[in-house]
């Protein structure tokens, strides 16, 4: 390659560089949950992901293979009491070695996870496009509590954007896991 070319490129990659700049932190509404958030990453992308720009994500900054964690964020039930809700965003995703996706959960004062689902029988694997996913789950009339997000189960990143939290009809089928996919302790329950 001739030099002036090699120049040329090297100043291409750190214009590209200065454009992109550092990810921003999450809006204080978002966490990382889990059982070892130190081992993922988070942020909003500053810079253009398949067409997307302040997307957030969650990626896996360490080397267990087994790790999992979530963008997590809780509201009020109190608007939704009695409803059916449905969480719907966009993910893309990026050498996902165990499964991403979409989870919600519903608290009553006495129950933790009364209505729970996190797309273990949907996984979203390894690289992919954007891709809108749902998450629909009725809303007993004594919840207090909803959580939401995307979870990343093993090594790579997963990207979240155009959320929506809306009630649906009950025409909308409820996700549902059953007793055998319903997470073991060591599992990711969130």
């Amino acid at each position: 390659m001739k030099p002036h070319y090699v120049l040329l490129a090297a100043l291409a990659t750190s214009s590209l560089l200065a454009i992109a700049g550092p990810p921003e932190k999450l809006p204080a509404a978002w966490t990382v949950s889990g059982p070892s958030p130190q081992k993922f990453s988070s942020g909003v992308e500053t810079s253009d992901v398949g067409g997307v720009r302040g997307a957030k994500f969650l990626r896996n900054k360490s080397e267990d293979a087994q790790a999992w964690g979530a963008l997590t964020q809780q509201i009020s039930a109190q608007r939704y009491l009695g409803q059916r809700l449905q969480f719907k965003a966009r993910i893309k995703t990026a050498d996902i070695g165990n499964y991403a996706g979409l989870w919600m959960r519903v608290d009553t004062p006495a129950k933790h996870g009364a209505a729970f689902y996190n797309s273990v029988d949907k996984p979203i694997r390894g690289s992919t496009d954007w891709q809108e996913r749902t998450v629909t789950l009725d809303v007993p009339a004594d919840a207090s509590i909803v959580s939401f997000g995307v979870i990343g189960s093993g090594k790579g990143q997963v990207w979240i954007d155009a959320l929506t939290l809306e009630p649906v009809g009950r025409d909308v089928p409820v996700d549902r896991m059953s007793a055998r996919q319903r997470p073991l302790p060591d599992k990711p329950t969130l």
